[in-house]
């Protein structure tokens, strides 16, 4: 076993946070090697060190130092410093520690958020198929949205081309009261592209996130707006799909 997954099952076993499966797996590992029964001893008295640091008695010399003092100035300086070398040594070997244990639990701790993330199950892509009104024009458009991350894939067909200073709109329309800030058409820009010179274009943009339900989207329509000011949605749909 690569030792980087290793380090993170023996984490794991420290902190009581591995799964049947994978406790199955250690105990095997920790019974057929003794260096892994080390490892362990070595993390677990790490994270001891971390949270509960030893105690360490004062001398007994310490309340007749402070008692003299007042007369002995220099003495009590001279005395002191050998007391405070021994206290930064021990604070730097308990930072050490700490520091050990912070890399090994983080380490483990994002090696365990990306197994989540992989177990969990991926939303099905949405497919959006705009039309024109008029069933005799052949432009179409299809927008497919990935609800999970939010990106999504336009694809424009046979548009016409458009004279300088306009741009088409992406606009996803919202059902009433959806709890997203919207235009007077109850709309929200979601993208602005042109087409080419055979009207077609190819997109990748990012949706909103009422994607992640499609409950609150009531339609996605494409318009012709002024390239300067294409939020004023002063256009009409040029093609639609209502949900």
């Amino acid at each position: 076993m690569p030792s980087e997954q290793l380090q993170l099952l023996i984490a794991g076993y420290v902190l009581g946070d591995l799964s049947p499966e994978e406790m199955a797996e250690f105990e095997q590992l920790l019974a057929n090697d003794a260096a892994i029964a080390e490892e362990v001893a070595k993390m677990q008295k790490a994270l001891e060190i971390t949270y509960a640091p030893p105690e360490v008695a004062p001398p007994r010399y310490l309340r007749t130092s402070i008692l003299d003092a007042n007369k002995h100035q220099s003495q009590r300086l001279s005395r002191a410093r050998p007391q405070r070398s021994f206290s930064w040594v021990q604070a730097m070997g308990v930072a050490a520690a700490v520091l050990i244990v912070a890399l090994g639990m983080s380490n483990y701790l994002l090696w365990r958020s990306l197994q989540i993330q992989a177990e969990m199950p991926q939303s099905k892509p949405l497919t959006f198929a705009l039309q024109a009104k008029d069933a005799n024009v052949s432009t179409s458009a299809t927008l497919t949205v990935n609800p999970s991350t939010l990106e999504a894939k336009l694809i424009a067909q046979n548009l016409p081309a458009l004279p300088p200073g306009k741009v088409y709109a992406l606009w996803t329309v919202l059902q009433q009261g959806a709890p997203v800030t919207t235009d007077d058409k109850n709309a929200v820009l979601t993208a602005v592209f042109r087409v080419d010179a055979n009207g077609n274009a190819l997109e990748n943009i990012e949706v909103p996130q009422v994607y992640r339900n499609q409950d609150l989207v009531a339609a996605v329509a494409i318009t012709v707006e002024d390239a300067s000011a294409p939020q004023r949605h002063e256009g009409a749909p040029v093609l639609i799909v209502r949900v």
